[in-house]
């Protein structure tokens, strides 16, 4: 799903104009993003949570050239589904 078919099924749902539910989205969407800048843990209950881990530095050897790279350590974004969200697409 979009961004744009979320924020049409909501406005739909709602009865609300699209640019109110883009400017909600946006809003939320922002916010989710310096929680996460800030290394702090989102939770929506019913959905799930985000989270943001570290990657070791690691060697890695290039399939096509056959060259020893190194990847440096980072950051990313790792989510964990909630039961109620996990038990549906297990059974469905």
């Amino acid at each position: 799903m979009l961004k744009k078919e979320l924020v049409d099924q909501v406005s739909v749902d709602l009865s609300l104009p699209k640019r109110d539910v883009t400017a909600a989205l946006e809003i939320m969407l922002t916010t989710m993003k310096t929680a996460l800048v800030e290394k702090r843990r989102i939770e929506l209950r019913g959905f799930g949570s985000f989270s943001i881990r570290s990657r070791k530095e690691r060697s890695t050897k290039n399939p096509k050239t056959g060259a020893i790279m190194n990847i440096p350590e980072r950051k990313t974004v790792h989510f964990t589904m909630s039961r109620s969200l996990k038990e549906p697409l297990i059974k469905g």
